[in-house]
């Protein structure tokens, strides 16, 4: 307790001493916005965390850019971002430094590189927001991560006169718990932390479902600015894929379905695919038990299951996978993990028979993009659905089916890809259409473009 006490207020001293360097050097930075063309409209779109992997940010800035809007988009540079980034003359990503490699070593005890990694993410923050960028009419950030990027966002917003809008995509204080438990000092902190600032910072929210905004209303958030909700929608890159020609050269093309691409074609073999972060709020086993419990059926049809992303969780999973296939447990059935570019996953979509979701909302009331991808490409999904917000995605029986267990989803499985589910699993994919025809850009234009000023 001595040791957290420590670096508790290390932190606290830390995020003092740069919020007063903000405040000592930043008023020369403020500048007045006036009523203005929507060409003049400048955005800053932040996000503490990897822009590439961060689709609903990048679909912001995309969507004020086509209006006319200049985005400054903030964030690490890690992975490749959406193409229509890189093209676009009114954008440009600003990368943040990543903390140095010893920070995010799993040697030191997280109550030395938590509080040490919250301090140089504060000075990148300032640096990037406060002084390699303009001024910005319109200060939108992602959250989580919570902590530092509210408490500077606020700060700079002030200082600049610019307008402070938060996207909720969850709590992070309830991600934290799922990792360190409620009753770490540290989740108290947090919850608290993230009160507090959502009630003074923004000039407005905006959150991915309508449950979201229900809770921040109410006790113990009590926001009383303006809450919008936004629902994810598809991007234009995720469409339904019908030429058999054009589904036959990508499947010829991908290393996991090359030699198996003329029985995917012909549905002697279904191909599942499944997006993870490989993050607990993601149980994996669940897929790996049911996709057992699927091969025990000797009449089951082959399957392929391709599994992508990046996470702390895939070296443990993949020596799972090994294990499962070298002890007989998978007949006839094939896993395999990839990285793919986002053209190269969008159209995989396009090609599967079944998403797999695994999302376990923190909150209960977030919902996964994934779905709304596989959505977009006519992709029926079988979803995780035990929380709140789940129907807001998910209708059981039109679009797709909701699963709590390892046994329910490999019915599910077994039901959709046996001859006798062939017209129901046509009904859903039916369903995943209709759900994805409803894009972003009309969605976006219709809750956010006149808030940002980009829309007449």
């Amino acid at each position: 307790m001595a040791l957290l006490t420590i670096v508790l207020w290390t932190t606290l001293c830390g995020l003092l001493a740069g919020l007063l360097l903000v405040v000592a050097l930043l008023p020369s930075r403020y500048v007045k916005h006036s009523p203005a063309s929507k060409e003049s409209v400048v955005v800053q779109v932040l996000v503490l965390g990897d822009i590439g992997r961060s689709p609903r940010m990048q679909y912001h800035a995309l969507s004020i850019a086509r209006h006319g809007g200049s985005v400054d988009l903030i964030g690490y540079h890690e992975s490749p971002p959406h193409p229509d980034l890189l093209t676009n003359p009114c954008v440009k990503i600003c990368p943040l430094a990543p903390p140095p490699k010893l920070l995010r070593s799993r040697s030191i005890p997280f109550l030395v590189a938590g509080p040490s990694k919250v301090l140089w993410q504060v000075g990148t923050l300032i640096w990037v927001l406060g002084y390699q960028t303009k001024p910005a009419r319109w200060l939108l950030v992602q959250n989580p991560p919570s902590i530092p990027t509210l408490a500077i966002a606020l700060v700079v917003s002030v200082l600049r006169n610019t307008h402070l809008m938060i996207d909720w995509h969850n709590y992070g204080w309830t991600i934290l718990a799922g990792t360190k438990g409620r009753s770490h000092p540290f989740v108290e902190i947090s919850r608290a932390y993230e009160i507090v600032l959502g009630q003074a910072a923004p000039t407005a929210n905006v959150t991915v479902t309508h449950a979201m905004a229900r809770q921040l209303k109410g006790d113990p958030y009590s926001i009383k600015t303006p809450i919008l909700t936004l629902h994810d929608r598809p991007a234009s890159i995720f469409q339904p894929l019908d030429s058999l020609a054009d589904r036959r050269d990508f499947l010829e093309k991908l290393p996991e379905t090359r030699n198996l691409a003329p029985n995917i074609i012909s549905g002697q073999t279904r191909l599942v695919v499944s997006s993870t972060s490989w993050t607990p709020d993601e149980d994996f086993g669940l897929l790996l038990d049911a996709l057992v419990a699927y091969a025990r059926d000797p009449s089951a049809r082959p399957l392929v299951a391709i599994i992508t992303g990046r996470g702390p969780q895939k070296t443990y999973y993949e020596e799972r996978m090994r294990e499962l296939r070298d002890s007989g447990k998978l007949p006839n059935v094939r896993v395999f993990t990839a990285w793919l570019s986002m053209e190269d996953y969008a159209t995989l979509l396009g090609c599967a028979d079944l998403g797999i979701c695994l999302h376990m909302s923190s909150s209960g009331v977030d919902l996964p993009m994934k779905v709304v991808d596989m959505f977009g490409a006519g992709l029926p999904v079988a979803a995780y659905s035990k929380y709140e917000s789940f129907g807001e995605l998910v209708r059981e029986g039109e679009n797709g089916c909701g699963f709590e267990t390892s046994d329910e989803l490999a019915g599910i499985l077994a039901r959709l890809f046996s001859d006798r589910g062939a017209e129901e699993l046509r009904a859903l994919r039916n369903g995943a259409r209709k759900e994805g025809s409803l894009r972003w850009d009309e969605e976006w234009d219709r809750v956010l473009g006149r808030v940002f000023g980009v829309i007449d």
